[in-house]
């Protein structure tokens, strides 16, 4: 069978659960790959008439504002032992260093820490269990966290919604392999960008002076 023909039997419903379910357990604090099952699942619904793109963006801003909230109060009950038990189960991800930059974030930027952390990967991990550990006021890490999932969610969806329908007017000469091509360099130019972007930031994080300790 076709990958095209098969991908239109699998039921919407399963689309929409799989992605809410995914990006509700990285916003957790599970490091899963939440944002490309989100563009992947809005290209399709670009190519497959039975996926609608404004079901699935609030699928997947419900995911990402319930996930967080349950990360925040796990964060809140489960305090600075949990982020170490965290770093012992996935040592790439929260290893002391990630930690204390994401903790650097919350410190400076508060609740705007939370609604950027939606769209930087490793915070979008952090930012629920983060502030709860840091038992930030949870009036304002709501509003951040409601605000930052729909704009994410539905931008994101919306964005590569539209991007998947224009390219297949342009690439449909060339069948499925053209757009899925046309994807492949665009996420690749993404993940690169966004690396040098972290290098940049841990060189100047590097660079600025450690604070000199008060003479006893």
């Amino acid at each position: 069978m076709h990958v095209q023909e098969w991908l239109e039997t699998v039921p919407a419903v399963s689309i929409y659960a799989l992605v809410g379910l995914v990006i509700g357990l990285e916003s957790l604090g599970i490091p899963l790959p939440g944002e490309i099952i989100l563009v992947s699942a809005a290209l399709l619904s670009s190519q497959h008439a039975g996926i609608n793109p404004v079901i699935l963006g609030a699928c997947a801003s419900l995911g990402a504002i319930v996930g967080d909230s349950i990360g925040y109060a796990i964060g809140r009950k489960g305090g600075r032992p949990l982020l170490a038990w965290l770093g012992a189960k996935f040592p790439k991800h929260f290893s002391e260093g990630h930690v204390a930059t994401a903790e650097r974030s919350f410190q400076k930027w508060g609740m705007w820490a939370v609604f950027f952390g939606r769209f930087i990967a490793l915070l979008r991990i952090f930012a629920g269990p983060l502030a709860g550990v840091l038992r930030m006021p949870y009036w304002k890490f709501l509003i951040a966290n409601v605000l930052g999932g729909i704009i994410w969610a539905g931008g994101t969806t919306a964005v590569i919604y539209y991007v998947g329908v224009v390219a297949e007017s342009w690439l449909k000469r060339f069948s499925w392999l053209g757009l899925v091509a046309a994807v492949l360099i665009g996420l690749t130019s993404m993940l690169i960008v966004r690396r040098k972007a972290r290098k940049a930031a841990a060189e100047r994080e590097a660079a600025e002076p450690e604070p000199v300790p008060a003479a006893e």
